[in-house]
């Protein structure tokens, strides 16, 4: 059986892509090697010889329809992501290019039996709070001015009371940035034109993914390569807002143990599924941690900055997937441990001061 991987060079694909060779699949993969991912626009050496490789941008319908031929199921991972401002690269790159693996498979009457969408947790915006007054709740997006005040907290829309964050399950989103909406029209696309021409479709919202390749030059996110890049260039560990924010996060072998799942279960046929982690942490506590196992005192820098199109909270609810089987293995301390022997051999630069100037002069970054 032939498996399309787009984005298979990437970070998460080309996990993807060593878990289904070793299961014994045939693999090709679609990949535009696009910077930041890939700056020198090379195929990485941890590709695979035994892979069909095909360099095209996954909106092009000539390079879709080429990556689709032959092939018996899709993992769909390639997407643009960041805070960054042109809104229309997002949907360019992540829906359309969602938008023609359907048309195609289609028009050209392709056998293709299920096609597994990578989504994200981003979906959610600032997900699911508990508030004393009116139970359970969805704030709206931070605003501006709130963020300026350094009013970190979301607050009850209802009454604009305290809230808590809580574990967010699949059944209510409300992406509110650039890549969090494009993510979800990915969903919409997928999800009803699956249905529409009889193709099984499953989307998994991941939570932070974390480990080796993840890709240094792409420094707009990501707590552990930002993290990794500043500790590297000895630098303090950049942390926005206050510190406190709660995230969970998945290790890449985990999250290419769940691909592989939705990939063969037609339990999950057209079903979402959050894919995250056992442990949340604070920011702070992930700082404390990472310097634990670098085994140095790392200074901190909290300067009242903040991300705007951040969220505060987000912790998903993973107990659907694990229903299937599935559930988290590899301790947050374990990715880390494994990310700074990796980036030891490969990290030259401080990739990151380039990626703040960037986002300060596109206000993203703000305050301070």
């Amino acid at each position: 059986m032939k498996v399309l991987v787009t984005g298979g060079a990437g970070f998460i694909g080309s996990h993807t892509v060593d878990l289904l060779l070793n299961k014994g699949y045939d693999v090709r993969i679609l990949d535009s090697l696009e910077p930041p991912v890939h700056p020198d626009r090379k195929k990485p050496l941890y590709v695979p010889s035994e892979v069909e490789f095909i360099e095209g941008d996954v909106s092009r319908p000539a390079d879709m329809a080429k990556a689709l031929q032959g092939v018996d199921k899709v993992i769909h991972l390639a997407a643009y992501q960041g805070l960054l401002n042109d809104f229309a690269k997002f949907a360019r790159v992540n829906d359309m290019g969602t938008a023609l693996i359907y048309e195609i498979i289609h028009q050209e009457k392709l056998p293709i039996k299920r096609v597994v969408l990578a989504s994200s947790q981003a979906v959610y915006g600032d997900g699911k709070y508990q508030c004393a007054q009116h139970g359970a709740v969805f704030p709206l997006p931070r605003s501006l001015s709130q963020l300026e005040k350094g009013q970190w907290e979301s607050v009850c829309p209802i009454c604009s009371g305290k809230i808590t964050s809580v574990p967010t399950d699949e059944k209510i989103v409300g992406p509110y940035n650039q890549y969090a909406v494009s993510k979800y029209c990915q969903e919409l696309w997928a999800l009803n034109m699956g249905k529409r021409i009889n193709v099984p479709t499953v989307a998994l919202r991941y939570s932070i993914t974390q480990g080796p390749r993840q890709s240094f030059f792409n420094a707009y996110s990501g707590i552990l390569r930002i993290f990794t890049i500043r500790f590297t260039n000895k630098q303090p560990l950049v942390i926005y807002e206050d510190g406190n924010q709660l995230r969970d996060y998945i290790s890449v072998e985990d999250n290419a143990k769940a691909n592989l799942l939705a990939l063969e279960d037609p339990r999950t046929d057209y079903q979402v599924y959050n894919v995250g982690g056992n442990e949340v942490l604070s920011v702070l506590e992930y700082a404390k941690l990472f310097s634990e196992i670098a085994r140095k005192d790392i200074p901190i820098d909290i300067s009242g900055k903040f991300r705007y199109g951040d969220t505060r909270h987000m912790v998903s609810d993973i107990s659907k997937l694990k229903q299937l089987g599935w559930h988290p293995t590899t301790r947050i301390a374990d990715v880390i441990k494994d990310y700074l022997n990796w980036a030891s051999k490969e990290l030259k630069f401080d990739y990151y001061a380039d990626a703040e100037r960037v986002m300060k002069a596109q206000g993203v970054i703000r305050g301070g």
